[in-house]
């Protein structure tokens, strides 16, 4: 890809840029795994639900994995004339929307048992399934582990070893975020199994998401897994990536509006912020920046343009400090970044770019009308 290039396409900025052909690269992997052990993939919509990303990938993909109405509603109707399944789990379900939620969702999840008793007779077609906790951490940051002490995640599975409710027809778990190997489901699966094979009814098992499967080279391990799940339980088994997809193929271009010196460092504001990409405060996630060498003679904090004293996004090297209206290109920020970005103190959202063959598309631009909105009264 070439930036230099596309740095001078893209005249106003911050931009966010979706690079299609990468998608289609990460997308393979899950296709030969697929093929392989006859597993069934789902996107998971919440790492970035963009019109566009679900037109390309819709017919890639078995389905489409959601957590609330809106993503449902969303999922149905990008899937409407392919096909596919709708596979909701969610701490969060109303008993107002349930109705709907089982009119669109093929596969539902509960995540706990009340909520189960409570929701699960107010609506019919769909497959009943669990949320199970197996109690396993394979996380060191209790940020990120589903599985981390006094969870709101999953059913404990001490409650469910003798035995599922009645009308359950699949188990979901997920344990990891972000792994790069296979062990933590291999040693998931060993613990669950006894409660698989005790019932023999199920018909499915979602495994979940969190798995890097475009950085794990040799995926036979898993293939294996899978292979003997579906022959010796006779289920379905579902893989839902969302990051895995998307992760390494967002890009969030910015400019330079300021450079000055703040207790003997150089600080240059960006007219982007830690708000279009929050995890790098939520997280203290430092974004990879396609200008750094960090063997450059210098450096340079880079921070956000809000009033957020912690809108920082870290410091970077540089052969040459970047001056004011040089334009800068964080990578790897495909998911949970644009999903989760907001207009603090009314700076816009980005533009919404996809590249295709070294081709961009404007997809979507937001202006004073869409903050507006947000937050003028209707009728006004």
């Amino acid at each position: 890809m070439n930036w230099t290039e596309l740095k001078q396409q893209i005249q106003t900025s911050p931009a966010f840029v979706l690079d299609e052909d990468q998608v289609l690269a990460n997308l393979q992997p899950l296709q030969a795994l697929r093929q392989e052990a006859g597993c069934k993939i789902l996107y998971s919509m919440k790492a970035l639900p963009l019109a566009a990303l679900l037109e390309l990938i819709i017919d890639r993909v078995d389905g489409i994995s959601v957590s609330s109405l809106f993503e449902a509603r969303l999922a149905k109707e990008m899937l409407d004339e392919q096909g596919g399944s709708v596979h909701l789990t969610t701490p969060g379900m109303r008993p107002d929307e349930f109705a709907e939620l089982g009119g669109l969702c093929s596969h539902i999840s509960f995540n706990s048992l009340s909520q189960y008793q409570r929701l699960q007779a107010l609506a019919e077609g769909y497959s009943k399934g669990l949320r199970v906790n197996p109690q396993l951490s394979f996380l060191h940051d209790q940020r990120y582990d589903p599985c981390r002490p006094h969870s709101k995640l999953g059913v404990d599975i001490e409650s469910v070893r003798d035995g599922l409710p009645a009308g359950v027809e699949g188990l979901h778990f997920h344990t990891v975020f972000a792994s790069r190997d296979f062990m933590p489901l291999q040693h998931t699966l060993e613990k669950l199994m006894p409660i698989l094979t005790r019932n023999s009814h199920l018909r499915w098992l979602n495994l979940g998401g969190g798995y890097l499967y475009n950085a794990i080279a040799n995926q036979q391990a898993v293939v294996a897994l899978i292979n003997r799940l579906r022959s010796d339980l006779g289920v379905e088994v579902y893989l839902e990536p969302g990051k895995a997809v998307v992760g390494n193929a967002g890009y969030l271009l910015t400019s330079v509006l300021d450079r000055f010196v703040s207790d003997g460092k150089d600080v240059l504001i960006l007219d982007t912020s830690v708000n279009h990409h929050p995890e790098v405060f939520e997280y203290q996630v430092k974004p990879r920046l396609l200008e750094e060498n960090i063997n450059g003679g210098c450096a340079a904090i880079l921070a956000g343009s809000t009033c957020l004293a912690g809108d920082v996004f870290g410091e970077y090297r540089f052969d040459n400090i970047p001056d004011v209206g040089d334009k800068l290109v964080f990578a790897d920020v495909g998911a949970y970044s644009l999903i989760k970005a907001n207009r603090f103190n009314g700076y816009n959202l980005p533009d919404i770019y996809t590249l295709k063959q070294a081709r961009l598309s404007l997809r979507k631009r937001y202006d004073y009308q869409d903050y507006r909105r947000q937050w003028v009264d209707t009728g006004r």
